[in-house]
């Protein structure tokens, strides 16, 4: 679901932000048409450039912010359990730390986690 509201709001900024840029054709058409110089003209055109140069970075920012949007409603959608714990957590087990001095065994397996089908090549 959260797919669809991405997809939605991003076809949504893409039409504001062809509007935008609409806007800024017909102001610069509008500009050209009452400059009484060329430099005028080049002004009305440079004018235009920045405001679809504006448009597409609000269109990326706002694809950006959706795409966050379902980020966060993606991993925040679990209700906390009794005693303030989330659904993926273990338990907290503290155990002590080893005296000082106390043989430390090492971890297994000694090159990582072992493989999640049992397979491993240097077995």
């Amino acid at each position: 679901m959260h797919g669809v509201k991405e997809k939605v709001s991003n076809a949504a900024s893409a039409a504001k932000e062809h509007v935008e840029i609409s806007k800024a054709k017909l102001e610069e058409k509008a500009q050209k048409a009452a400059a009484r110089t060329k430099e005028e003209k080049v002004i009305a055109q440079e004018r235009r450039k920045a405001k679809e140069a504006e448009a597409k970075m609000n269109l990326h920012e706002a694809k950006a912010e959706h795409a966050a949007e379902k980020l966060h409603a993606k991993h925040h959608h679990h209700t906390p359990l009794v005693g303030g714990q989330g659904h993926h957590h273990n338990p907290v087990t503290t155990t002590p730390p080893p005296p000082l001095g106390a043989a430390v065994p090492a971890p297994y397996p000694p090159a990582g986690h072992p493989h999640p089908y049992g397979h491993n090549k240097y077995m």
